[in-house]
């Protein structure tokens, strides 16, 4: 892993971007003052963090997601897996957007292009999070337990593929392919669903069954009104709480 650039600002975080081989990513961590020793604070627990298929980690929301959480004492990582933001995209990838774009407007079936373009960008994305995780940990001062936040789809897989993941907060905001869904059923780690109720297009009965068919016995589903972006702002707040529950276990939190 090789840091190629980083930012401090005003708010207590240190963004620093880096390579790992082929692989972007940003990682933010508290900002250490000039005059702590590197070994003064204790390890911080991990968050990784992607966004929906092919968006960039770049990605507004999805930063200032990271800069709150590392603002709490996390460290917080994403980044752009093979298919993603900058990153070459495949010419069968491009034709199913493309289809997908076409079926939408006519307003066709859309679930068999969803699978053409989802179930590989999966397959692609979670060895290159494993390898990033690998790394990650490996650096002094981050720790595990790993939390993960965003994509369900990457999310479900990698909950199942990486017994490292501890604790899972997904957006009911992207398709998840028929194979995932079946691996939700072997997701067994604390889960929260966050659901837009009106989610133009996200369809709500798919999302409360796949909520149904997680296997973990700890699972919250946090639906609110509006559409795909409108998730309030509170619910920031209650996904920290929740990874305070479950990667802090030593009851060590920020007041």
């Amino acid at each position: 892993m090789r840091f190629i650039s980083e930012h401090r600002s005003g708010d207590g975080v240190l963004a620093r971007e880096f390579l790992l081989g082929e692989i972007p990513g940003t990682l933010w961590t508290p900002d250490q003052a000039p005059d702590q020793a590197p070994d003064s604070a204790a390890p911080a627990p991990l968050i990784l963090m992607a966004h929906n298929n092919g968006l960039p980690k770049a990605e507004p929301r999805l930063v200032a997601r990271a800069r709150r959480s590392a603002a709490r004492g996390y460290a917080v990582a994403s980044i752009d897996a093979a298919g993603c933001g900058d990153r070459p995209r495949s010419a069968a990838a491009e034709r199913a957007r493309a289809d997908l774009r076409r079926a939408m407007r006519a307003g066709e079936p859309v679930d068999d292009i969803f699978e053409s373009l989802v179930g590989p960008l999966v397959d692609h994305a979670v060895p290159e999070w494993r390898t990033t995780l690998d790394a990650l940990l490996g650096l002094p001062g981050i720790s595990g337990p790993v939390g993960y936040s965003g994509w369900a789809a990457l999310g479900i897989r990698l909950a199942v593929a990486d017994p490292r993941v501890a604790a899972v907060g997904l957006f009911a905001g992207g398709y998840v392919p028929r194979a995932v869904r079946e691996e939700a059923r072997r997701v067994t780690v604390p889960l929260l669903l966050l659901l837009q109720w009106d989610d133009e297009g996200n369809p709500r009965q798919r999302n409360l069954d796949l909520f149904d068919a997680f296997g973990t016995r700890e699972k919250t589903l946090h639906a609110n009104m509006g559409g795909h972006t409108g998730t309030p702002w509170f619910e920031a707040e209650d996904a920290a709480r929740f990874f305070d529950r479950h990667l802090r276990p030593d009851g060590n939190r920020p007041r």
